[in-house]
């Protein structure tokens, strides 16, 4: 019998479901239910004494309804006797709120790793981090996988030399200097800028994009407001196509309506995070899988080889 047990919250069932295909395991038994009131009931349904456990939850929405489960879930296994917890949270919710942008408020990617520790957890596995210095944050081990393993798979198959990989805005400049490299692509950037308060926003390309395919690369669309408008910028710039990759779909609010009536031809996404109703019946969204990566780290996070090879 493995030492080692998958399971997983109700935040991304299936993604938990594809890892442990991938690591040919069944997945752990557990129920995750609500009381009456809306409170979480967690009853863990098979023995984990000594067991290596790795709790597959990504803290996407409704955000706090996964995280308060993956916490309670956490305690479950500590309180049975498990030799080590690893969080698996291939979307970690609040990572946004890093740092202190206005008197008086929260840093709350701090709190929540902070409640991940106190929990229980003994190591934490995740995927593109929206600020890379989160990691330090846990005074526990963490490894943050990168998202670019999948897709440069995919663009390198699907897109000819014609590509310039693009960032939205100067804050991700550096992830899309390293795809580009990968790719040996050309690079532009988005400045995206307002002169005074109000008024409207001047759009700046900076980098040749004239008859080439643009693609944009992102760490999250959520509501896809500066995705689009850097769509609209890249096209009267003279881009051919313009095509968007991201590793989280948040898609929130008006993100798939916006995404349905801007000049993007497609937007590549991964499965840190289901589509809800809506984005799936956009035709635009193509959703490649990361299982096998987070399953090839859950692997050799039990036993102890390097995973140096998967940081890409």
């Amino acid at each position: 019998m493995a030492d080692f047990a998958i399971f997983s919250g109700n935040s991304n069932p299936e993604l938990a479901q594809k890892i442990c295909a991938y690591l040919k395991v069944p997945l752990g038994g557990a129920k995750v239910k609500r009381f009456s009131d809306g409170e979480v009931q967690i009853e863990i349904q098979e023995n984990v004494r000594l067991k290596d456990i790795f709790v597959v939850q990504s803290t996407c929405p409704p955000v706090n309804d996964n995280l308060v489960e993956l916490l309670l879930m956490i305690d479950a296994f500590n309180r049975s006797s498990a030799r080590r917890i690893t969080a698996v949270i291939p979307y970690y919710g609040y990572a946004r709120q890093d740092k202190k942008v206005a008197p008086r408020v929260p840093i709350s990617a701090k709190l929540v790793a902070d409640l991940l520790t106190v929990a229980g957890a003994n190591r934490l596995i995740t995927m593109d981090l929206h600020a890379g210095q989160i990691q330090g944050f846990f005074n526990i081990p963490v490894d943050n996988l990168f998202a670019a393993a999948v897709t440069i798979n995919y663009l390198k198959t699907n897109f000819n030399q014609d590509a310039v990989i693009v960032s939205p805005d100067a804050g991700g400049a550096e992830r899309a200097r390293a795809i580009a490299k990968r790719l040996n692509a050309g690079l532009a950037i988005v400045d995206k800028r307002r002169d005074a308060p109000n008024m409207a926003k001047a759009m700046a390309v900076i980098g040749d994009v004239k008859k080439k395919i643009a693609i944009i690369v992102d760490d999250m669309i959520d509501t896809a407001g500066t995705l689009t408008e850097a769509a609209y910028a890249l096209v009267d710039h003279g881009a051919r196509e313009v095509h968007a990759c991201c590793t989280h779909a948040v898609l929130s609010g008006p993100a798939v309506d916006r995404i349905n009536t801007s000049r993007i031809n497609t937007v590549i996404v991964t499965d840190t995070i289901p589509l809800n109703e809506k984005s799936c019946l956009c035709k635009k969204i193509k959703v490649l899988s990361i299982a096998e990566l987070v399953g090839e780290a859950i692997i050799r996070s039990h036993t102890g080889e390097s995973v140096t090879s998967l940081f890409v």
